[in-house]
């Protein structure tokens, strides 16, 4: 009997076996038959993301600490460029948390960059940030630099306030955006709260 059983598994093994080889040849044979021209960027593994996702909500750490929560419609990734960089070309929204992970600043904006290297993001189109305070700056150009601790742009700026909305060319404030300054201030309009 134990003769019969070891017969049974070596017949079905030698099936399996022969199937496989089949379907390899089979596999093999077709993708010989059909060979696709590759253009020279698509050759390049410095032109293609290494990860692209779709409909992504994630939490970003650094040092096993909480820092961002970002969620885009879609994330590339490109290692292999001489400066790596991660790229959302269909929009971002993305939070900042301070060190007991409550979101001390949001933006949103069409497009987004972050490079991996320097710590810089670069925000642009339609770029909305808002702080604790419940202030919003609107420009279409902002970055964000991680290591120096600094936010900034030399666009056109809006920012909205409780009591009045002020315009200016080039800004610069500190990572949560509480302390600020706008380099050519263009013009302060109170908001009439009555209304």
């Amino acid at each position: 009997m134990l003769e019969t059983t070891k017969k049974n598994v070596l017949q079905k093994i030698s099936i399996t076996t022969v199937l496989l080889t089949v379907v390899m040849l089979f596999i093999i044979s077709g993708c010989n038959e059909e060979k696709l021209e590759l253009t020279q960027a698509e050759k390049s593994r410095e032109n293609l993301p290494a990860l692209t996702a779709s409909n992504i909500s994630t939490i970003i750490s650094d040092s096993g600490i909480t820092r961002y929560r970002i969620t885009t419609a879609e994330w590339k990734i490109f290692d292999k460029k001489k400066e790596p960089y991660w790229s959302f070309p269909k929009g971002i929204y993305f939070e900042r948390f301070d060190e007991v992970y409550k979101v001390d600043a949001k933006m949103k904006s069409d497009k987004a960059i972050f490079w991996e290297k320097k710590g810089l993001w670069q925000f642009s189109g339609n770029v909305k940030a808002t702080n604790l305070k419940e202030e919003q700056f609107e420009t279409e150009q902002l970055f964000w630099d991680e290591r120096n601790e600094r936010i900034y742009s030399e666009e056109k700026i809006k920012i909205t306030q409780k009591t009045k909305i002020i315009y200016g060319i080039g800004f610069e404030s500190n990572p949560d955006l509480t302390r600020y300054t706008i380099r050519n201030p263009k013009g302060v309009i109170p908001i009439d709260e009555t209304n």
